[in-house]
């Protein structure tokens, strides 16, 4: 994302409250994965969406800010035969999940009825469930239901689904600080026009 992008967003998001909203989602995140015996990120698409791309921010942000477990373990619904290991984990790790697992949800669209039960499985089992999603109303029982916390993503043009994924990754390799919410979008700025570290994505 390159800087005068960034500085258009800045402008666009200022007085939304957005900046807020990404900020109390993403230190959510961060409290999870930093807590006394937290263990593994697992970060899990629906089946038409694989969050490839928050997966490489999230990297990029563990090793910026030294909290390796921001880094995620990306589940895929279908996984090939042969892939590399870190693109070879099914769903079948929700199962898995825990007390101490947090499990982060992206559903830019409706979440399906087996991923849904898979991440109710993990819940029932003591994760810590947070949900990046799409759909602004949602009905009661699904992926609104199951989520400890929410952040839902408008269809506005200041608010993108890419949009969101970077800002939540960026936010989330901060440290909390009292500073303002512009002055805390500029740090985000900064970052999201550095040039990442070499990535494995």
């Amino acid at each position: 994302m390159d800087a005068v992008r960034v500085a258009a967003i800045r402008e666009q998001l200022t007085g939304t409250g957005w900046l807020e909203a990404v900020g109390g989602f993403a230190g959510s995140l961060r409290r999870s994965v930093e807590r006394r015996g937290a263990g593994d990120l697992l970060l899990v698409g629906t089946e038409a969406y694989e969050p490839w791309h928050l997966a490489a921010h999230l990297e990029d942000e563990a090793a910026w800010s030294a909290v390796p477990r921001l880094a995620p373990t990306l589940l895929r619904h279908r996984p090939p035969a042969g892939a590399p290991a870190h693109l070879g984990h099914g769903l079948r790790r929700l199962a898995e999940a825990g007390r101490g697992a947090t499990v982060l949800v992206v559903a830019p669209e409706a979440a399906g009825g087996p991923l849904l039960e898979r991440v109710r499985d993990a819940r029932r089992h003591g994760a810590t469930v947070l949900a990046l999603d799409g759909a602004a109303q949602a009905p009661s029982g699904d992926l609104a239901g199951l989520a400890h916390e929410r952040l839902v993503v408008g269809t506005a043009a200041e608010e993108p689904f890419d949009l969101a994924q970077h800002l939540v990754s960026a936010a989330a390799g901060q440290r909390p600080t009292r500073r303002s919410a512009l002055g805390r979008l500029a740090d985000l700025a900064g970052r999201l026009a550095a040039p990442p570290p070499i990535s494995r994505w």
